[in-house]
């Protein structure tokens, strides 16, 4: 598979033109080969130097991550930009970028992952953001508690940021949206939600949830949203026979 075969292949699998207006990241192939074929796939939350040596050294061709290195605005290559630039383009690496059709694919993004996890049934769209629902919410099969929760999204058993109990013992309903929606907290007040999972918690929401009644998980932006990248590797290496290997650099945030 070439870079631009691939690029295709994402194109089909995640609605990456759909989220132009909305995404300040530059969603899709980030950074090119020199067309040389991709044997294997590395997968990883963040583009940082780390990861792209541990995917250099892996053997891939390609590394797609969920957080890349092009914003929307101009960047000067110079600093840790440039050093980053430059260890791609001397180990001939490709870099794939896609966030918010990542975080919000309703079968393999990062947030129908964590509702799947926490037994939601049947998800259904969550959460405003400029117009698009990015998260899911909806009952859960069985009744959980915080603590049960916790233990279901946690990756590799890690600690999440923060827990708090301001609601009930046992939850009925749950939303979720990966990474920094604090702020949506409020979305899940306003909906009668009994727990809302995200990423990371603000003292601005903070009084508002305790009084809301809402129970919160801040579950760590990193953590939250290894689940989308790893359903992307799935699937690749299921349709294309492709080698592929994911890349864990956890930030404990």
């Amino acid at each position: 598979m070439t870079s631009q075969k691939l690029d295709g292949f994402f194109r089909g699998l995640l609605d990456i033109e759909g989220f132009g207006s909305i995404d300040p990241s530059s969603n899709g192939l980030q950074v090119d080969n020199d067309g040389a074929e991709v044997e294997k796939i590395a997968f990883a939350v963040d583009a940082s130097l780390e990861t792209f040596k541990q995917a250099a050294a892996s053997g891939a061709g390609m590394l797609f991550v969920h957080h890349g290195l092009f914003w929307g605005s101009p960047i000067q290559a110079v600093g840790n930009h440039r050093r980053r630039l430059r260890f791609l383009l001397d180990h001939n690496l490709a870099l794939y970028a896609v966030h918010l059709p990542l975080d919000q694919h309703p079968q393999w993004g990062n947030n129908v992952s964590l509702a799947v996890l926490l037994g939601i049934a049947e998800p259904e769209p969550f959460g405003l953001y400029h117009g698009r629902k990015i998260g899911y919410k909806g009952k859960l099969s069985k009744p959980l508690t915080v603590e049960e929760a916790v233990t279901r999204i946690s990756f590799m058993g890690r600690a999440p940021l923060g827990v708090y109990p301001f609601g009930v013992r046992k939850n009925q309903t749950a939303a979720v949206i990966s990474g920094g929606a604090s702020d949506e907290a409020l979305q899940a007040i306003q909906e009668g939600v009994d727990l809302y999972v995200t990423g990371e918690m603000s003292h601005q929401v903070y009084h508002e949830c305790l009084e809301g009644g809402l129970n919160i998980i801040a579950g760590g932006h990193y953590t939250t949203e290894v689940w989308g990248i790893r359903r992307i590797m799935e699937q690749c290496a299921c349709q294309l026979q492709i080698g592929v290997e994911f890349i864990d650099v956890p930030t404990g945030l």
